[in-house]
């Protein structure tokens, strides 16, 4: 039996989520009680039953039930059961955006203060967040793009055992990535953007690409980085971690932190590792 945890911030996403999930053949129940859930597990495992993956939604419109939620996964993970939990989350300054374009109050938000709302909700989700299997920044994501990131971790085509790593690019100008599991500052290598001939050019470019990875410092950064990684990948997959999310940003995420994440990219490829690249401000 396979069951997913569809959890995270009002307004993130999840009914796409929900969506997603069920064209991948799930069973999916939405506002679940946390305390309901082991019953139909219980009844879904019934060797009669033709339900082999069903997904719930929880979240804290389940008011004083939503506090069972923690102590229900912990026990359902203890039964045997292939659990996973997503959880999606976006900037406060998006998830303003898309209540007022709805026109919805926040379920928290008695006075109809959204932010006031948020930031209970954050700090009520904290903890499921910390041992969610994976987190999904939904800020500048269209509908379409999140399914099909939901579709790399759960279709049948891919290996949910399969560990990813996802690789970032950003500038620091425009906010550190919330999703992030690792941030490395790359503004400690000499910035081509002050080089005449490289400046209007980005990471992607080889140009740039040579005079960010020929700083005796980068190469340095790069192994010693690339040597860290490799060593903790297998303790995440031990404690059923499967994916890493990590972030390397520079200035304006245009030239240092394009190319280092090219270059991870690049080699973890080569090692036979399964990838995702973004190049968030670029």
């Amino acid at each position: 039996m396979e069951v997913v945890i569809v959890t995270g911030l009002s307004g993130a996403g999840k009914s796409q989520g929900v969506i997603c999930l069920e064209d991948l053949g799930y069973y999916c129940i939405d506002n679940m009680p946390p305390a309901l859930i082991k019953d139909f597990l219980k009844l879904a495992i019934n060797e009669n039953s033709p339900v082999e993956k069903v997904a719930f939604v929880v979240d804290i419109r389940g008011g004083d039930f939503f506090a069972d939620l923690k102590m229900c996964l912990e026990e359902i993970k203890q039964g045997g059961v292939d659990l996973k939990i997503i959880f999606l989350e976006a900037t406060d300054e998006v998830l303003m955006r898309r209540f007022k374009e709805t026109r919805r109050l926040h379920p928290l938000s008695r006075a109809g203060s959204v932010r006031e709302g948020l930031k209970k909700e954050r700090n009520l989700l904290e903890e499921i967040r910390d041992i969610a299997d994976y987190v999904i920044d939904t800020s500048n994501m269209k509908p379409l793009k999140l399914r099909e990131e939901i579709k790399k971790i759960f279709s049948e085509e891919g290996d949910i055992s399969t560990f990813t790593i996802n690789i970032q690019s950003f500038g620091f100008k425009n906010g550190i990535p919330l999703e992030a599991d690792m941030v490395f500052d790359m503004r400690f290598i000499p910035n081509p953007f002050y080089v005449a001939s490289l400046k209007g050019l980005t990471g992607n470019n080889k140009k740039v690409r040579d005079y960010v990875m020929k700083q005796p410092e980068s190469k340095q950064f790069f192994e010693t980085i690339h040597k860290l990684i490799n060593s903790i990948i297998p303790a995440y997959i031990r404690e059923s971690k499967y994916s890493l999310n990590i972030s390397f940003g520079c200035t304006g995420g245009q030239h240092r932190s394009v190319t280092i994440a090219n270059e991870f990219a690049q080699i973890f490829k080569k090692e036979g590792r399964r990838i995702t690249l973004e190049h968030r401000d670029l």
